[in-house]
């Protein structure tokens, strides 16, 4: 173990009291690879999975692995016009497990996301009965305004150039406070605690992970 994973795995002590503090069940693990098997174990055969936008989940092999697995996968980008997507939508609210990462994670256990179209923060905050997040220990900060700085300067960039969309912090590198058509940071969510006991489960991760 290098002496970051061994602080990872320090700060993660932390973490997990104070997400437990706010009703959410957190857990640490070294690898990836561990943090896979550990979720795959939790999820039932059967079940009916879907997901919000991630790199994240797509490094871990999760996707990859619900996809091919003997569930019933809803997939987010099935849909093409207006009307599939809000009819697909309705049927992600209702999966047994959304799966997601977090935008950034607090010290005292508060989650930032920031969403453009908002269908992920919405499955965050009602509807699947089960919200699965994979958080690498990148995305730890201090403050909810630090959460939200990085957010919009570290991770919308690259996730811009990844979706190939048109604005300013792809061009800038950083967030240009933009309204623009492609904008991704449409709606900011702060959630500091889950009001149903262990609905939303963190799983940490001792790797750099996503954006």
């Amino acid at each position: 173990m290098t002496p970051k994973q061994q602080a990872y795995e320090a700060l993660s002590h932390t973490l997990i009291k104070e997400l437990e503090k706010r009703n959410m069940k957190a857990e640490y693990f070294p690898s990836k690879e561990d943090c896979l098997n550990r979720i795959l174990n939790l999820i039932p055969t059967g079940s009916i999975v879907s997901n919000g936008g991630s790199s994240t989940l797509t490094e871990i092999g999760l996707l990859a692995a619900i996809q091919s697995g003997d569930y019933e996968y809803i997939d987010r980008s099935s849909a093409s016009t207006p009307e599939e997507k809000r009819i697909l939508f309705s049927k992600i609210v209702m999966a047994d497990y959304y799966l997601m990462s977090t935008n950034a994670l607090t010290l005292d256990g508060q989650l930032i996301n920031i969403d453009g179209n908002g269908n992920r923060i919405a499955c965050l905050v009602q509807g699947p009965e089960h919200v699965f997040i994979v958080c690498g220990m990148n995305k730890i900060v201090s403050t909810v305004e630090e959460g939200i700085h990085r957010t919009r300067n570290i991770a919308a960039p690259p996730n811009v150039k990844r979706l190939k969309y048109n604005t300013p912090c792809s061009m800038l590198g950083r967030c240009g406070d933009c309204l623009s058509t492609d904008c991704i940071c449409s709606h900011i969510v702060i959630t500091r605690r889950s009001k149903h006991p262990e609905r939303i489960w963190i799983f940490l991760v001792g790797e750099e992970l996503g954006y």
